[in-house]
């Protein structure tokens, strides 16, 4: 037999064969499908490969909790610092309010730089500066309402030591 001759019988093997579309069970052959052929990880036919996962499924997973830890890390930092500004800004207007109250009371001295000063409350609408603390009266009754100890720094504002709310 010739090669020519073999060929031929292997050709008219392969030849394709009418389907019998009534003997095509629908219920097997939905079992036999997917919805989604691309996402599942085995061949789904017959000249179909084989889908591996690879790491990189895994490495991309840990970068994303790496940069989500990363983040949240960065978030507290910036909160934390966004109490610390918040605290400073309470702060500065403590000083300004005492700073403006002090600038209104009334001072019977010349204000030295560095010293400590107490500052009471007189009646509703007058202040004054003293250079006595508020345990320093003794058995006497203070001057007035304690407001804050402060003290003269030297560009001639001052700082709040101790406030009477704290």
């Amino acid at each position: 037999m010739s090669n020519e001759s073999h060929s031929m019988s292997k050709k008219d093997d392969y030849t394709p064969k009418e389907i019998d579309v009534s003997k095509i069970d629908l219920d097997i052959l939905k079992k036999k499908t997917a919805d989604l052929p691309g996402l599942i990880e085995y061949a789904h036919s017959l000249g179909g490969f084989s889908v591996v996962p690879t790491e990189q499924g895994v490495i991309k997973g840990q970068a994303m909790k790496a940069m989500s830890e990363q983040t949240q890390m960065q978030l507290d930092m910036i909160l934390e610092q966004m109490r610390l500004l918040a605290q400073q800004a309470k702060r500065l207007k403590d000083r300004v309010n005492v700073s403006t109250d002090i600038y209104k009371a009334k001072i019977p001295f010349k204000p030295i730089i560095g010293t400590h000063y107490f500052l009471y409350k007189v009646s509703e609408e007058d202040l004054v500066l003293s250079l006595i603390g508020n345990e320093e009266w003794g058995s006497r009754d203070p001057i007035g309402e304690f407001v804050a100890e402060v003290r003269l720094l030297a560009d001639h504002t001052w700082e709040v030591i101790k406030q009477a709310d704290s």
